[in-house]
């Protein structure tokens, strides 16, 4: 049965026509990533003044697409974001927007259980196959379950859009408007790493063995650590995210997922963040499943992969153990995101190694500072517990923190801070009382 023959066509018009489905007091979802839905978010921004009370837009991080967010607009779309990227953060410090923190795992759940109930989805799909069946593509994990909990669905179809498979589909019946476009998907290349960044790499490439299965996180120490990986055999992927890092080595049979306990022969992932070279790999390649993230981020799944190695940043660190990765004091930075649930998940995998990577400092005001840090900064959000961490990973070295005393993770802890804080961070630890 051809998608035209179930209603495809008469369910086509133009963004502004369909945009006129969403109506003042509204909570709608808005695909994010380098997936926002951009003519159906133009069109929402130009009718933005009939929106009293306002629309709430309920996000991740839609990359892009920054007019929806601009200063005064909150008084017609609000966004509600439940991960704060930099085109939100402005917003969200000012107090324009709100901040939701979830951790990856359960962000479905808040839709589904009623605790942010939609009213509607702004999507960005591929065509259609010849069942009826569109492919969420670049973004599923952090869209297919949200989506599927509204009333109203309004997507963009975009036959730039790869087609993603494994649980990556919505039939064009559950589809209320359809409007189609022909635009590239947002790009984002990783880059080859600072120095420091290549340093940690190296560092956290050493952890890593053969037949280990990854998840790599957001930024350059993953994109490195995988371009140090030439010479491992059957690794695999278990990751929320993909990126172009991956795609060598799967040419090269590096990434062959044949040890892997969970999903053999499978790569594993909820949503991209690459080039289009990447979306292009993807494209219908069965060696790929996509799922959304209360699968691939459920921590008691990811402890099924044995040597599970996540890799997680973080804003600093203190002499605890303590993480703080979604803030800076009380300003926010980013989110939760899927750090807990992978650093829990890949704990309990047979082997498995949770990695904690950060640059030993940052600057602040033309300063060095460091990421070591005696205590986390007033108002800074905890995010990885003392009792969840294991490796701690700076340019410097890795410091092994499970099991240990606070005297041994503070002294552990000073070894890999950048060594003109080292003084510094010892005489603080003793007037604390660790030393």
């Amino acid at each position: 049965m051809s998608a035209t023959s179930l209603g495809y066509r008469d369910r086509i018009t133009t963004a502004e026509q369909a945009v006129q489905a969403i109506r003042p007091g509204m909570r709608i979802f808005l695909m994010g990533t380098c997936a926002a839905p951009r003519t159906l978010l133009a069109a929402l921004v130009k009718r933005a003044p009939a929106f009293t009370p306002p629309v709430e837009i309920a996000q991740l991080f839609a990359l892009g697409c920054p007019d929806y967010l601009a200063p005064g607009m909150e008084r017609h779309l609000h966004v509600n974001t439940l991960f704060t990227g930099a085109n939100v953060r402005p917003a969200v410090n000012e107090g324009r927007a709100d901040y939701t923190p979830c951790f990856l795992s359960e962000v479905a759940g808040l839709f589904r259980n009623g605790q942010l109930p939609l009213d509607a989805a702004l999507v960005q799909l591929s065509p259609p196959d010849a069942h009826g069946f569109c492919s969420f593509g670049t973004e599923v994990g952090l869209t297919k379950g949200p989506a599927e909990c509204a009333p109203i669905i309004i997507a963009e179809v975009n036959d730039r859009m790869p087609r993603t498979l494994g649980n990556s589909f919505i039939h064009v019946s559950r589809l209320t408007h359809i409007v189609p476009v022909s635009y590239p998907l947002i790009e984002i290349n990783q880059g080859d790493g600072s120095d420091e960044e290549r340093g940690i790499a190296r560092h956290c490439a050493s952890l890593i063995e053969d037949g280990a299965t990854l998840q790599m996180g957001i930024g350059g120490v993953p994109e490195v650590v995988l371009s140090l990986l030439g010479d491992r055999r059957d690794l695999g992927i278990h990751s929320e995210m993909l990126s172009d890092g991956l795609i060598d080595l799967v040419e090269r049979g590096v990434i062959t997922g044949a040890r892997k306990t969970l999903h053999p022969g499978k790569i594993i992932a909820g949503f991209l963040m690459g080039t289009q070279r990447l979306y292009d790999f993807v494209d219908n390649n069965p060696l790929l499943e996509f799922h959304p993230t209360e699968y691939t981020n459920d921590p008691f799944r990811i402890a099924q992969n044995d040597r599970m190695v996540a890799i997680n940043s973080a804003i600093e660190v203190d002499l605890t153990g303590q993480v703080c990765a979604d803030s800076i004091g009380p300003r926010i930075y980013s989110g939760v995101g899927g750090q807990v649930d992978f650093v829990y998940g890949a704990s309990r995998s047979k082997g498995g190694k949770p990695i904690i990577a950060l640059p030993s400092t940052a600057v602040c005001k033309g300063q060095p500072m460091s990421r070591i840090v005696p205590m986390l900064k007033q108002g800074a959000g905890v995010v990885t517990t003392r009792n969840h961490v294991r490796y701690v990973v700076t340019e410097h070295g890795i410091a092994y923190l499970y099991g240990k005393s606070l005297r041994e993770r503070a002294r552990a802890l000073i070894a890999v801070a950048a060594p003109q804080f080292r003084d510094e961070l010892e005489k603080a630890a003793r007037e604390l009382r660790y030393l």
